[in-house]
């Protein structure tokens, strides 16, 4: 198992604020009994495909949970979020501390750009090619930013249906060129970018139920897609693709607006595995 995560548990996970259109209304209301067992019906599942190594939760971050945001992790460098919001600006010392404690080098983004880790930069597999969302979370000037530090090309993609606050809940890049999307939540010069860079056979596009769903919000291990929902055509054309599909339903987590990969991270540094459902890198 050379794969590894690093997630947080769900003790302290709730909607104690709004941040983003599906928490709105939910303040108080989630259940945390049914988010644990969420949590770990998750956490088991990829202990079983992988290694998931936890950061310790603390109280009054609730969306720590959701460590894909905690940065962008290329081989050894790690590129902390500086978080748009303050509620989540209080994390940001939790992760930063645990990967320079693992031995990772911290290299910190300007204080002036807003940048959102793996939720809005994803890498195409066995690629140099990162794609980033920007938008709602990052700035489009982290692009630069991200391609002076590391060895990748770095093409943005502006997101614009407010539900889609993150690159990782609207787009799932996959092994060989793939790759899994919601175009309504792009501008057109967006779709037209990832039309230019995925060819036709290869564009799995999502429905607006499945993309409700948070099925682009996949962990990716391998030809094992483990998702929150999938719908018969969506699992049709992941499965002609190559693909298992493992349905790990967490849906207690999308009323703050995140999935199964948000509750993720990949920290596993081989060339192979770059990108795998997080994009290096919810």
């Amino acid at each position: 198992m050379s794969t590894r995560f690093l997630m947080c548990s769900a003790e302290y996970f709730s909607v104690d604020y709004v941040i983003n259109p599906w928490m709105t209304g939910l303040i108080g209301k989630t259940l945390p009994a049914l988010a644990r067992k969420q949590w770990t019906d998750l956490y088991q599942t990829l202990n079983q495909m992988a290694r998931v190594e936890l950061i310790d939760p603390r109280p009054n971050l609730p969306d720590q949970v959701f460590t894909a945001n905690a940065g962008l992790l290329h081989k050894n460098i790690f590129i902390p979020s500086r978080f748009r919001h303050r509620q989540r600006r209080l994390e940001e010392p939790w992760f930063l501390s645990w990967f320079e404690s693992h031995k990772f080098e911290a290299v910190p983004i300007a204080e002036e750009i807003f940048f959102e880790g793996s939720g809005d930069a994803l890498l195409q597999p066995g690629t140099d090619l990162l794609w980033m969302g920007y938008g709602f979370r990052t700035d489009l000037k982290a692009r630069a930013f991200l391609e002076d530090r590391l060895p990748l090309r770095v093409l943005p993609l502006r997101l614009v249906d407010p539900r889609f606050y993150h690159l990782d809940v609207c787009f799932c890049p996959l092994l060989d060129g793939w790759a899994m999307y919601y175009p309504p939540a792009f501008d057109a010069e967006s779709q037209r970018l990832l039309e230019a860079h995925i060819p036709p056979e290869k564009r799995i596009i999502l429905s607006e139920e499945d993309a409700r769903g948070f099925a682009c919000n996949a962990v990716l291990i391998g030809k094992t897609l483990v998702m929150n929902q999938a719908g018969a055509g969506l699992q049709r054309a992941l499965m002609d693709a190559g693909y298992r599909v493992e349905i790990v339903s967490v849906d207690e987590f999308i009323k703050a607006g995140g999935a199964n990969k948000c509750l993720t991270m990949a920290i596993d540094d081989s060339e192979s595995l770059l990108g795998s459902g997080w994009g290096r890198a919810a």
